[in-house]
């Protein structure tokens, strides 16, 4: 497969693809005869182009229009800076960039801009391949200009279903622009099915009620995307088959409420990182993942652990990092370390944090983590946030931030004090005594990233490896 337009042009090719955005929808058999560049596309042949589209739609379609066609992309995320922007053209040696007619006054200096249209321009269109473009992505989680991930199609979606077995239509919580994201937008590329991209400009309701309107079967998000779903109530708009989950630890109380919400429907939940690639997906409804997956190769993915960490090597892992200074991705075994730390309970590995996101109490390791765990095992809490305190002589304490389940709870509330005494008593049964919180406050709603993930303040980057995706 040289590209993706060459995949979904092939001869037997189902046709059926689409994407829906907020402001269109367009099939993919629109862009046969039409462009959304119009003819200025072929200017891009050959070159390093951004792609820095506020709606995820317009960025949907470039990337079927220019892979193949432009020597590399960048998938830069709605939350990048003009300062980033100008940072990352210059790693990338980019000469162009795609962006909305908002934005274009945003381009760096000395980059050709391209506004697309919303909708494909009939036009004289020549996509035949030049090259395999290298696509770059952006991690998450560090500060200053992101670090940039070499990846090509191939090591994306080599291993996806590439067609589709039943009537399915795909939508995620995820921004397509980031690894958790592109990869459902390939899955449903690759099969030709509909696929319902969220908007950053929409409310949670309404994502959802176009969701359902479209009929999704298929639908994926981080945890903390679950949770504020299942808060807000409107979960209940749709009623998918198969619900996905991954980007953060998917603990026992989302996994048993997502079951409770669909009763029917499969949920799944994977482990993924922007440079170690997909490693399993875990479908028995438990947290963790099971020792038998350590050591035993499927579908080409090796996975062990070493020091602790979750350590990858599959065709899947990334090349390098685009002008990285770090070292390489990839280890000298081939590995890739994801600095996620993992611990063997009764046959069962369990995600404990990450290595960067550790708290330091007095010389002992707590995992913010672990501890969210036990709280979210609460039926009264919907999710929380485990964080460090400065203290003068232990160095840090653990303080915890709780959403509560009924939104009228509230650190005024006449049971707030009993409740936090409870989850207190829940922490001590079941945690080392320095990891029990030694705060606990009750807060409205908890920060999200970009990318759907729980801001946690304390978290640094590891040394190799890099951002859950």
């Amino acid at each position: 497969m040289k590209s993706l337009w060459e995949w979904v042009s092939r001869p037997g090719a189902s046709g059926r693809g689409e994407f829906h955005g907020i402001e269109a929808r367009v099939r993919v058999e629109q862009l046969a005869h039409a462009s959304t560049l119009g003819d200025r596309i072929e200017e891009l042949r050959g070159r390093s182009v951004l792609i820095a589209t506020r709606e995820q739609l317009p960025t949907a379609l470039a990337l079927l229009e220019l892979d193949g066609v432009a020597r590399r992309f960048v998938l830069c995320t709605p939350d990048v800076t003009t300062e980033q922007l100008a940072r990352i053209a210059q790693t990338a040696e980019a000469d162009a960039i795609v962006l909305d007619a908002e934005r274009a006054g945003a381009a760096p200096a000395g980059l050709k801009t391209y506004v697309p249209s919303v909708l494909p321009t009939p036009t004289r269109v020549t996509r035949q391949p030049s090259a395999p473009s290298e696509w770059i992505l952006l991690t998450s989680g560090t500060t200053g200009a992101p670090k940039l991930v070499v990846h090509t199609l191939s090591s994306l979606g080599g291993t996806l279903p590439q067609q589709s077995s039943a009537p399915c239509v795909w939508s995620t919580f995820y921004d397509i622009r980031r690894y958790g994201g592109l990869q459902i937008y390939l899955r449903a590329v690759l099969s030709g099915v509909p696929l319902v991209l969220s908007s950053a400009s929409e409310s949670l309701h309404d994502f959802l009620t176009r969701a359902a309107a479209a009929g999704v079967t298929h639908i994926s998000g981080t945890p903390s995307h679950w949770r504020r779903a299942l808060m807000s109530g409107d979960a209940g708009l749709i009623s998918p088959n198969y619900v996905r989950l991954s980007g953060e630890v998917a603990d026992q109380a989302v996994l048993d409420r997502l079951r409770a919400a669909y009763p029917k429907a499969r949920i799944a939940h994977a482990f993924a990182s922007t440079e170690a690639g997909v490693a399993f997906e875990v479908n028995d409804g438990l947290a963790g993942f099971p020792a038998e997956l350590i050591d035993a190769p499927r579908a080409h993915v090796e996975i062990k652990i070493e020091d602790g960490t979750l350590r990858i090597r599959s065709g899947r892992n990334a090349a390098r990092y685009l002008g990285e200074t770090e070292g390489a991705i990839i280890g000298a075994d081939g590995f890739v370390d994801t600095g996620d730390l993992v611990e063997l309970i009764e046959g069962r590995y369990h995600f404990r944090g990450r290595r960067g996101g550790v708290i330091n109490v007095g010389g002992l390791k707590v995992f913010p983590e672990e501890i969210e765990a036990v709280l979210n095992s609460d039926p009264r809490v919907r999710m929380s946030l485990v964080r460090a305190r400065r203290n003068p002589i232990t160095g840090s304490l653990v303080m915890a931030e709780i959403v509560l389940r009924d939104a009228a709870g509230s650190a005024d509330s006449a049971g707030a004090e009993a409740l936090r005494l409870e989850l207190l008593e829940r922490c001590r049964k079941r945690l080392a005594a320095y990891k029990v919180p030694a705060l606990i406050r009750f807060v409205p709603a908890l920060a999200l990233t970009a990318g759907g993930k729980l801001v946690r303040p304390a978290e640094g980057d590891p040394a190799r490896g890099g951002s859950r995706a």
